[in-house]
């Protein structure tokens, strides 16, 4: 039986069939990995009846607990739009604003709780955003700060910003109690109609890294990278839910080999410096489709 949850949810997005396949990979960067710290992107898919959400975010490097405010910033962004959605439509034009208001909202409280300063706010809650909806009519790819989306063969890399320091949802928080109105507003950075949607790929700034080595050769291998493409071409990705991680895998390897005319062993690094993490979303074979 459904909740009254999933029952309003699917009355209002019920026209939409499930006519995409998703798949996720993430893995820790060359540069954290040396200094011995933790992947600090994280990620989430939410399907609620019709309707699809993707979101990736990537905290912040220099703070000590960024990790734990992208997973909370991931999971509470794909939550806090599907309850959105039963409210209001995303073509109405508070929408976003609304929904930047509750995620804001949320961490105020997470704050007060703590019974922190600004420090707290500081030092696990800025996270960049990267997000895609996709409802029956259409499809929207949001967020704030740096990163990467594909939409149909499209590729669009968002940043790099001055200094390396993208802008951050938390801050919106803090410029709030020092200066009142702020500038840092969810970002709409494509909306196109579903059905001429095939392929939405969405990602932290390290797949702008994976870009720039698609013409590299795996480490220790003669095979290249490839392009971006392949996460939503190629079907192995949406067959094996673990192979978009196996193959950043290969890609980020860190190989030993002897450099015969130095007389020494080196150590050959992989080639993503930055954490990585990407959800691929394609729409189902024609085949497939009329099957179901």
């Amino acid at each position: 039986m459904m909740d009254s949850f999933n029952l309003v949810f699917f009355l209002h997005y019920r026209a939409m069939p499930q006519h995409f396949e998703i798949a996720v990979g993430s893995i820790l960067g060359q540069d954290h990995r040396r200094v011995s710290q933790n992947n600090q992107d994280a990620w989430a898919i939410l399907t609620r009846d019709q309707a699809t959400i993707a979101v990736v975010c990537d905290g912040c490097g220099s703070r000590q607990g960024s990790g734990v405010g992208a997973e909370l910033g991931a999971q509470l962004t794909a939550q806090t739009l599907a309850k959105l959605l039963v409210e209001e439509r995303p073509e109405d034009e508070q929408f976003w604003q609304t929904l930047k208001e509750r995620l804001l909202g949320v961490l105020q409280a997470f704050q007060q709780q703590l019974g922190a300063d600004s420090q707290v706010l500081l030092d696990y809650f800025l996270f960049t955003m990267i997000g895609c909806l996709i409802t029956a009519k259409t499809t929207w790819i949001f967020g704030l700060g740096d990163g990467v989306f594909a939409i149909n063969e499209q590729i669009h890399r968002i940043g790099p910003f001055v200094d390396n320091a993208p802008p951050y949802l938390a801050y919106s928080l803090l410029w709030a109690a020092e200066k009142g109105a702020n500038p840092f507003h969810l970002q709409i950075y494509a909306q196109q109609p579903t059905e001429q949607v095939q392929s939405v790929l969405i990602g932290s700034d390290g797949v702008g890294s994976l870009i720039d080595a698609e013409a590299e050769c795996l480490p220790g291998k003669s095979e290249r990278v490839g392009q971006l493409h392949q996460f939503w071409r190629s079907d192995r990705y949406f067959q094996n839910p673990d192979q978009i991680r196996r193959r950043l895998a290969q890609i980020n390897r860190e190989i030993v080999q002897p450099d015969w005319t130095a007389q020494q062993v080196r150590k050959v690094p992989g080639l993503l410096p930055d954490d990585t993490t990407l959800i691929s979303i394609r729409r189902k074979s024609t085949v497939e489709e009329d099957c179901c």
